[in-house]
């Protein structure tokens, strides 16, 4: 680390303390506990030392529209904590709350520039008349309704429909392939699709109604299609509307009041799914209340984010910062749809669009920093940035030379909030706060309630050197189960099988003496490409059933200037060569069957893929081999199947 980055980039202002929401909560706290808080680690502290209270402060503070029972965390096990026992919420009624004329709830922005602004009474009436019409199509309290949608705002409407009748909802992303959605979407067996017959990516339209066509097929469960039409008036590939299939626009017709449906606190709100390394992705359920508490808290409070502010996050549907950019209505800011490229016409076009609409807080990724700074770009000089307060990191780890870079390059009294979680928990564990500093390379801190550490192999706490993520209590978002875990071994395998009774994430993190944290990357094999994390299974699915390949390995590696190298090992079939043709049937292959991010940055011939005895993949030894750790140490010869192999990889290293 320079001498540069060893000092903070910024600094909170006492000007910016002072009017942090989370200084207004401190004092609340303070009010009623007699607890001086004002310090944010003394803020955390008292958080995660009191973790009852705590919560039952940020429902008071935010004036949940619900009695708040005596006890807010009745059990504390993990997995099994009971929170708020007896408790009716909807995390609607908290959006409802918000209605205002003076500015718009959603605004929809595309590639061209040609935005378009959705106001809060527009938002609610649509989300009513959708609403009324999942019911009349049959659909109740814990029925599924499933989404294969780009990021627009009639997405935003049906997850808010879905939500207030006490339906459970989930999406995907259109880059996603048929498969890929099915693999997904088809463990739910939903009552409702809602799609859309393309997005817009790059400069180009892109038709899905075939994909769509197959997607039904493989819903049986399905009993009506929602259709959005953007592309063109043709609903499927023949031009003819076919059974069972109804026009969005006469789905949000009408005036109809929309009424939330009070459910108990840990009612599913949503189902999300992880990126699917081995088998079948997980779907993770979440509640209405857990999600609510924590959503408020992150955007709210570590963010900073309320009425005044235009939320504009790159995401996706398939990703959970989708989930969590649409937090931004439960404060009431206006929330950007962004149905595009953030690289087109031009590199810096995600800054171009942020200029254009005065967004506040925008969130990015590595990546695409690193794109932006190898292109020249300098979006403080090119684009009116003023109204820019925050901008947020996450999906992988931001280098100090790109931190230093948007201090640089972008303002150096615009915060860079780099923030590290999961789809596991919809929300982040570590970021930013209004009132603490920001050092390149690092997370300023552990995010309020989050009783976060660092452990070493054998289960004990380190500091200033590297460890395992682990949370020590609970946190309301913690998935409330997995759908299809019936006894809930999966969940318990998925966090708690390392250390009894403490989540383990998969991260490599060190705390530093500041109370910062650095975070690593993933110890675990799940792929991380420009902020979207993604299965290998998906790969794997889609390359090995060519004949000419016998079998394949991927990783993804991150690399110190804040690059990302994701190979692919194939082997071969007897006879097979990798000549151009076959190079582009696996490229072509993947961006069918699973994503163009899927694609790789290489593909290399090996003579064989390494596993454990019981036949898993060595892709988490193998991935930490290129990051540079001793192979004698992360790899048990004795346990692979074919140890001769390690030799090979070794061999590889970049």
């Amino acid at each position: 680390m320079t001498a540069e980055s060893a000092q903070p980039q910024w600094v909170p202002s006492d000007t910016d303390i002072r009017n942090a929401r989370i200084t207004e909560f401190a004092t609340f706290v303070e009010s009623r506990t007699g607890i001086d808080v004002s310090d944010y680690h003394a803020l955390w502290q008292w958080s995660v030392d009191d973790v009852d209270a705590f919560w039952r402060s940020v429902w008071e503070f935010f004036e949940i529209q619900s009695t708040v029972p005596d006890v807010a965390l009745a059990t504390t096990d993990m997995p099994g904590a009971v929170w708020f026992p007896g408790t009716s919420v909807n995390y609607v009624d908290q959006v409802l709350r918000n209605v205002r004329d003076d500015r718009p709830a959603l605004v929809y922005a595309t590639e061209n520039g040609a935005d378009t602004a959705i106001s809060w009474t527009e938002l609610i009436r649509q989300t009513g008349a959708f609403a009324a019409t999942l019911r009349k199509l049959g659909v109740g309290v814990g029925d599924r309704v499933v989404g294969y949608l780009p990021n627009i705002p009639e997405t935003v409407v049906a997850f808010l429909a879905t939500a207030s009748i006490g339906a459970v909802w989930s999406a995907c992303g259109q880059d996603y392939s048929a498969r890929a959605a099915l693999d997904r979407l088809g463990q739910l067996e939903p009552t409702v699709l809602v799609t859309a017959d393309g997005y817009r990516f790059g400069g180009k339209e892109h038709d899905r109604r075939t994909e769509i066509e197959h997607i039904r097929a493989g819903l049986p469960s399905v009993q009506q299609t929602v259709l959005i039409s953007r592309l063109s008036d043709a609903v499927f590939s023949d031009g003819v509307v076919s059974a069972g299939v109804t026009d969005w626009a006469g789905a949000v017709e009408g005036d109809y009041p929309l009424e939330p449906v009070a459910v108990p606190f840990d009612h599913p709100l949503w189902v999300v799914f992880s990126s699917g390394t081995t088998g079948l992705p997980k779907g993770i359920v979440h509640g209405h209340g857990g999600v609510l508490l924590e959503h408020l808290k992150a955007v709210a409070l570590q963010s900073n984010i309320g009425r005044d502010d235009v939320f504009f996050w790159y995401t996706s549907p398939s990703w959970m910062m989708w989930n969590y950019q649409v937090a931004g209505l439960l404060t009431g800011a206006t929330v950007v749809c962004y149905d595009g490229s953030p690289s087109y016409p031009s590199t810096d076009a995600l800054w171009a669009t942020a200029a254009r609409l005065q967004a506040t807080v925008l969130g990015t990724s590595p990546g695409y920093v690193l794109a932006c700074a190898k292109a020249g770009s300098v979006p403080k000089t090119d684009h009116d940035l003023s109204a820019l307060r925050t901008v947020g990191i996450t999906g992988s780890t931001l280098p100090p030379s790109s931190s230093i870079w948007l201090r640089d390059n972008v303002g150096d009294t615009v915060q860079v909030a780099s923030i590290s979680g999961g789809t596991d928990v919809v929300s982040a564990f570590i970021g930013g706060a209004p009132t603490v500093p920001v050092w390149p390379g690092e997370l300023s801190a552990p995010f309020l309630g989050v009783a976060l550490d660092a452990y070493s192999e054998d289960g004990k706490p380190v500091r200033g050197e590297v460890g395992e993520l682990v949370i020590t209590k609970p946190m309301p978002s913690m998935p409330v189960r997995f759908w299809n875990d019936a006894d809930g071994h999966r969940y318990h395998d998925a966090y708690f099988d390392h250390f009894p009774g403490v989540w383990r994430h998969g991260d490599w993190i060190t705390i530093t003496d500041h109370g910062s944290v650095v975070v690593h990357g993933r110890s675990d094999s799940t792929l991380n490409r420009n902020g979207i994390r993604m299965g290998s299974s998906d790969i794997y699915q889609a390359i090995e059933a060519l004949p000419e390949i016998a079998e394949a390995l991927v990783i993804g590696a991150e690399q110190p200037d804040g690059g990302y190298w994701m190979p692919l090992f194939v082997v071969l079939a007897d006879g097979a060569e990798l000549d151009d043709a076959l190079i582009a049937r696996i490229k072509t292959a993947i961006r069918e069957e699973a994503s163009p991010r899927h694609v790789p940055d290489e593909i290399i011939v090996a003579p064989g893929i390494p596993h454990t005895r019981t036949g898993k993949k060595l892709e988490v030894p193998i991935k930490r081999m290129f990051q540079g750790a001793d192979a004698a140490r992360i790899v048990d010869r004795s346990a692979v199947d074919d140890p001769e192999l390690i030799d090979w990889y070794l061999a590889q290293k970049r």
